[in-house]
């Protein structure tokens, strides 16, 4: 018995040593079989770069200037009256045309009443003078009507025509004056100050009610007497506020100077309904002076921690480093390096994926 055990323990240990022995002619046959290990990936692998090269810019003079509403306008009654009803406050946006306040009408509408009646009398007045004249200048001819006759006839036409005209005249006031009891906008815009109240009795030229409108704004500045040349030959501009840039329609200069500041000043038209602009604002305006080299990458390039800005960049080493800029000014979807970068650098495009690399 004792020698079976032996047996068995002796046929067990030699079938573990045949296995190993196998498993390391295995590996030594795929050795030598030409397969290499695999190796780590390259950091710079499979991630979207930009070579960094220098672009032409126009080169800007920045100044400050403020946004006013090209559009904007207080309204004034035109006729006396009661305010009965009002129809906007402040902040809201009115449309064109549209009625803000009403006046009594009593007053204007008698008073149309009355031209009207007086048109109608002149109406029949004329037409029987016109046919008066028609009978006495028939006679005339046959020689029946006396030269005198003839013109009294000719004098009381022309008059009963000239009264027909004052009438019409006096009926154009009374609508006009009926009119003027509803005060309307005069183009689409925001309501900023609101003077009146409801019953409150008004006289031609009473202050009512102040708006501007958003449809067109304009930044004023002013010019150094040294650039003005320059700026008024190239006629370009450029608007910044809230990182946003945004390109002026149209430019003008002022011909001369102020005798205090020696500057110039100037006007710079924003496109219709430009967002996010408001009178008041107060802004950057970049002046095109000239030409220069800069260097920009896209703003989904750079990336923002607290106070920090920075880019991820592909070292000489193959290594992705994070690398902090000094932005500039921002140009559509790209933005200025004034620090941080040179020509010939290469930055990641995708900051995440740059990330997930060097954290790997």
């Amino acid at each position: 018995m004792i020698s079976t055990v032996a047996n068995y323990s002796s046929v067990k240990y030699m079938n573990k040593l045949s296995r190993g022995i196998l498993l390391v002619a295995v590996s030594l046959a795929g050795c030598s079989s030409g397969e290499q290990p695999k190796q780590a990936a390259s950091p710079s692998a499979q991630l979207s770069m930009q070579v960094m090269a220098l672009e032409k810019l126009p080169l800007e003079r920045v100044v400050d200037g403020t946004i006013e509403a090209i559009n904007q306008a207080t309204v004034s009654a035109q006729t006396s009256g009661r305010i009965t009803e009002l129809f906007y406050d402040v902040n809201d946006f009115v449309p064109a045309g549209a009625v803000i306040m009403r006046l009594r009408a009593t007053e204007q509408r008698a008073g149309m009443q009355q031209a009207q009646a007086g048109l109608q009398e002149a109406i029949t007045r004329e037409a029987e003078a016109r046919q008066q004249f028609a009978r006495i200048e028939g006679l005339y001819r046959d020689k029946v009507a006396t030269k005198q006759e003839y013109d009294v006839a000719l004098a009381n036409r022309d008059a009963a025509k000239a009264k027909l005209d004052a009438a019409r005249a006096a009926g154009d006031v009374a609508r006009e004056g009926v009119a003027y009891t509803e005060v309307r906008a005069p183009y689409a815009g925001i309501v900023t100050r609101r003077l009146v109240q409801v019953g409150e009795t008004v006289q031609p030229g009473t202050p009512l009610m102040s708006g501007v409108s958003l449809q067109y704004l304009r930044v004023n500045l002013d010019l150094p007497q040294s650039i003005v040349e320059k700026v008024r030959a190239i006629r370009k501009a450029a608007i910044y506020v809230n990182d946003k840039r945004v390109e002026a329609s149209s430019f003008t200069v002022f011909p001369e100077a102020d005798t205090s500041t020696h500057t110039f000043h100037a006007r710079a038209n924003l496109p219709e309904n430009a967002t996010d602009l408001h009178p008041g604002m107060f802004v950057k305006v970049g002046l095109i002076v000239g030409e220069a080299e800069r260097l920009l990458i896209p703003l989904s390039a750079v990336v923002t921690r607290s106070e920090v800005t920075a880019a991820y960049v592909l070292e000489k080493s193959g290594s992705v480093k994070l690398r902090q800029l000094r932005l500039g000014n921002h140009i559509d979807q790209r933005v200025e390096v004034l620090a941080g970068l040179g020509v010939g650098d290469t930055v990641v495009l995708d900051p995440v994926a740059a990330m997930q690399r060097v954290t790997r």
